[in-house]
């Protein structure tokens, strides 16, 4: 169909999707699940598998994993050719599963690890497997032809990050003029708060220093300064204290970040920033989603708001896999 009638196919059936997944109120039916038992019928409406708990938790993950890639190319397959920035999304999956097969190989294991298939969306030749140099050739990551030992392994992975980060960045500004603004806007506050949360984690968690910080961030160029469209608020928060709340009060995304009181001992949770940062995202795409029909924006923010529900189902099924309580949904 043409290229008209292919988005307003899109944004109907992308809405009758989302009107049907487990997003905004819906979504406090994921977390009111008593078992997985309970969770696998609300999600699929077919019978429960005779496995163990454990094994459920992951069978669970791994298929609403891939029926929201399947979704996902339903509506790209309307497209005679999709935006580049909608393929980038895919390909996230792409750079996940090479991580898999390097860890795989690395550890010498005979057969190849559960991969999430984008079907004919990927670049990577995984039939090719145990040959990594053949599984990414002529892909963009055709640079990662070998198999990384236990000490390179962190450094390549932190390699396809940026990489991908990057594409994906460059991807948004193929977009036609008119439709580029509100994509650039919302996964340029994505890849901003990945940056900041990515700093405060190596900040907290490894003590490292600002030179160190820099060189590990996701920016338009390799040593990010603090005017960097993706990595500059990353750059600027590297002064303030993790263990001083006065230095945070006054931060842009104050409201993600735990609270401090006067006279307590405080410290900065990244865990917290994350998962407030999850949702405060999911709340900006689900305000876009309508605002743009028959744009791509209807894709970038459909596919941000079921990766979303994607990381729910999953918090659900570890929750009661590991029997602890979910912290916020």
């Amino acid at each position: 169909m043409d290229s008209s009638s292919a988005a307003a196919y899109v944004y109907a059936k992308a809405c009758g999707m989302l009107s049907k997944s487990f997003i905004g109120a819906r979504a406090d039916k994921l977390f009111a699940a008593r078992s997985l038992s309970d969770l696998w019928t609300l999600l699929f409406k077919t019978e429960v598998p005779l496995i163990p708990e454990a094994l459920l938790a992951k069978q669970i993950e791994e298929k609403a994993e891939q029926t929201f890639i399947s979704d996902f190319i339903i509506l790209l397959d309307s497209y005679d050719r999709p935006d580049p920035v909608l393929i980038q999304l895919l390909r996230f999956y792409d750079y996940n599963n090479i991580k898999d097969i390097a860890a795989a190989l690395c550890e010498g294991k005979k057969e190849p690890p559960a991969l999430s298939d984008i079907g004919k969306y990927s670049a990577l030749h995984c039939k090719a497997w145990p040959d990594i140099a053949a599984i990414t050739k002529d892909s963009p990551i055709a640079w990662y032809d070998t198999v990384p030992t236990w000490e390179t392994q962190h450094e390549m992975d932190r390699r396809l990050d940026l990489q991908y980060i990057r594409e994906l960045w460059e991807s948004v500004h193929l977009l036609p003029k008119k439709e580029r603004e509100p994509v650039e806007r919302l996964i340029g506050e994505y890849i901003v708060l990945e940056n900041c949360i990515w700093a405060i984690r190596l900040a907290v968690y490894y003590g490292m220093n600002k030179e160190e910080i820099i060189g590990r961030l996701a920016g338009e160029n390799d040593n990010p300064d603090k005017h960097d469209r993706l990595a500059g608020e990353a750059v600027r928060i590297l002064d303030k204290a993790v263990d001083t709340w006065q230095d945070w009060a006054d931060w842009k995304y104050a409201a993600l970040i735990n609270s401090g009181e006067e006279g307590t001992v405080w410290n900065l949770d990244p865990r917290r920033i994350q998962q407030s940062a999850s949702v405060y995202l999911n709340r900006k795409a689900l305000n876009s989603f309508h605002r743009y029909p028959f744009t791509a924006n209807v894709l970038v923010t459909w596919f941000k708001i079921k990766e979303h529900e994607l990381n729910c189902i999953r918090t659900a099924a570890e929750g009661m896999r590991l029997n602890t309580e979910v912290l916020i949904k």
